[in-house]
């Protein structure tokens, strides 16, 4: 079993990892891969950026604020995963699954850091 610091820096790490990811994502979808016809959806990532200094410091408010931000991105993607068609579909599918490995890492780091 890794070490609580080593623990701590791993989901720390995947947290930013998916966070990054996310964001990336979303700008990615909006403006290139599957575009609405509004490039104003890609401000849909500005609260995402809102926790990423705080992540990259290891802020434990941060990581709180962000598991329960992350919500509406999954939500979003599950819903355009299963009521659309063509390339927003692999896209959405992404999204709510980064949006998952981001809130697990969340979790994990939150728990390892409140023991």
């Amino acid at each position: 079993m890794p070490s609580t610091a080593a623990l701590q820096g791993w989901t720390r790490a995947l947290a930013l990892a998916a966070l990054l990811a996310l964001i990336v994502l979303g700008l990615a979808w909006e403006l290139w891969l599957a575009p609405t016809g509004q490039r104003s959806w890609a401000l849909k990532v500005l609260p995402l950026a809102w926790p990423l200094a705080g992540v990259a410091l290891g802020r434990l408010y941060s990581f709180r604020v962000l598991s329960l931000l992350v919500w509406p991105y999954f939500a979003e993607g599950m819903v355009r995963a299963t009521s659309g068609g063509g390339p927003s579909v692999p896209l959405a599918a992404a999204q709510a699954g980064l949006a998952l490995l981001l809130f697990g890492a969340c979790v994990m780091h939150i728990r390892t850091r409140t023991r």
